[in-house]
């Protein structure tokens, strides 16, 4: 692997990360080792459960 593609590696995996974009991964990373077995959340649901309800309730 050249220098720059593993500078572009970092630089994804960093911004997932700061983003939050990897947070599900993690999720089902985690839930497959400690609820073997179990459905874990769909990727929807999931995204739905972490985001904080808005004050009108829309969006």
């Amino acid at each position: 692997m050249t220098a720059l593609a593993r500078v572009a590696r970092s630089v994804r995996w960093y911004v997932r990360e700061l983003l939050g974009d990897a947070a599900y991964d993690h999720y089902l990373a985690r839930h497959a080792r400690e609820h073997p077995g179990h459905t874990p959340l769909s990727h929807r649901d999931f995204y739905r459960t972490r985001r904080p309800p808005t004050a009108g309730g829309c969006c």
